[in-house]
């Protein structure tokens, strides 16, 4: 299984950057070929003090060549584009593989 990991900082504006996450981002996510599922994690706190993310969320691809696939999709880069119009700067992108 291969993943997309977002990792965000907290916004200075929460309530509007959830509305927007879940009002028009999280619907063009859904919309990428081959994504099988998403979960949205919402950090409460951190054993270290002061968490470093506000939230994590990971789209799990069955594969890499499904993953590579949905990547390249237009759909995934409508996404791109939204997320870089309310999310720039406070967005981290990485890619997992479960091992």
């Amino acid at each position: 299984m291969h993943k997309l990991i977002a990792l965000y900082k907290k916004p200075d504006d929460v309530a509007a950057f959830m509305k927007h996450y879940n009002d028009v981002h999280i619907p063009l996510v859904n919309k990428t070929p081959g994504l099988q599922k998403t979960t949205i994690n919402r950090i409460t706190g951190s054993p270290m003090g002061e968490p470093a993310f506000f939230m994590i969320v990971e789209m799990h691809y069955a594969d890499k060549e499904s993953f590579d696939k949905a990547m390249t999709s237009k759909e995934n880069q409508a996404a791109g584009k939204d997320l870089m119009s309310f999310a720039k700067g406070l967005v981290t992108l990485v890619v997992a593989e479960v091992a």
